[in-house]
């Protein structure tokens, strides 16, 4: 698979995201999860994403028992912090940083952390200081190797860009997302910070499985987080509602026979990105993941079919809140 530089090392351009191994997204059991895990690196896959607060640790924990059980296996592994607290400014302190590291070094099994990235913090903590001179105190520590942001918007996106050694930004980018394409790609490339795409089917809405009537598990977060109760709104089918989401999702799902890889491919094909972590239930979903880094790049009338989606269908709903 192709590699692409994060923070000086090499990573596939198909990722994993482990929110699903952890919680939010209905039961994973424990088979289901560490197979999901080995099929990701058996298919090429050498960057996993995690976070601290994904299952209460299950999601790290699992990474861990991975990486044990696999030695020689090449993955760098990306863990956020900072939601274990109240997101208050004042709680993104040295102490609690390092506590929450030291975490997640227990649960990962290992010394040092390959990439520790603050989990959407307020935008005063991105624009201060503090946290900044605490994640360099880690380094020097050898608790982490390096440090990124992951944001809600662009403009903090932007904000942490310009920071000197923030090495990855990880931000929602997909074709109901296209905002950071406009600012904050060019700035990432011109910076060299790794781009780290998340959410890139938006919550599952550009795999064209969804219908109107479609219910998700109670334990979902595309249930109980429709209107932002409990967490950014934006995370939830990226912000779009529901209905209007299918409807726009069917339009994408006619432009490809495998509308999820199409949905892939236009990330990875964007310049700047550096990997794109999409999750995944069972092994099956991974495999089909990993096809997307087989495809050609979009053609540009597929390309310009895309944009046009976005500008008449969902643009007005998004593209000024992030």
């Amino acid at each position: 698979m192709e590699q692409r530089l994060l923070g000086g090392r090499p990573v596939s351009v198909v990722g994993l995201g482990t929110w699903q191994l952890g919680a939010d997204w209905g039961v994973v059991d424990e088979g289901e999860a560490m197979d999901v895990l080995a099929a990701a690196a058996e298919g090429g896959v050498t960057f996993f994403d995690t976070a601290d607060v994904y299952g209460d640790g299950r999601s790290e924990q699992l990474i861990g028992r991975f990486l044990r059980e696999n030695p020689g296996a090449d993955i760098l592994v990306a863990t956020k912090m900072g939601r274990r607290l109240p997101q208050l400014p004042e709680n993104y302190v040295l102490a609690n940083i390092r506590a929450w590291t030291d975490r997640s070094r227990r649960n990962l099994g290992v010394d040092r952390l390959d990439l520790v990235q603050l989990h959407c913090p307020p935008t005063s903590v991105i624009t201060g200081d503090e946290v900044y001179d605490a994640l360099e105190t880690l380094v020097a520590e050898e608790r982490i190797a390096r440090y990124g942001v992951s944001v809600e918007t662009v403009d903090e996106a932007l904000a942490a860009i310009s920071r000197p050694n923030v090495a990855s930004i990880q931000i929602i980018l997909n074709a109901f997302r296209q905002k950071p394409l406009e600012r904050m790609l060019p700035a990432a490339q011109a910076s060299g910070v790794g781009i780290i795409a998340r959410v890139p089917l938006a919550s599952g809405l550009l795999s064209g499985r969804y219908r109107k009537d479609t219910v998700f598990d109670p334990a979902d977060h595309r249930s109980f987080n429709r209107h932002g109760e409990a967490f950014d709104v934006g995370e939830t089918f990226s912000g779009v509602d529901f209905e209007t989401g299918v409807e726009a999702a069917q339009e994408f799902a006619a432009l490809s026979e495998h509308p999820a890889r199409l949905a892939l491919r236009w990330v990875i094909d964007q310049p700047g990105v550096t990997t794109v972590i999409p999750g995944a239930r069972n092994r099956a979903q991974v495999l089909d993941n990993l096809a997307a880094a087989a495809m050609p790049p979009v053609d540009e009338a597929t390309a310009a079919a895309i944009r046009d989606l976005y500008d008449t269908r969902i643009r007005p709903l998004v593209h000024h809140r992030w």
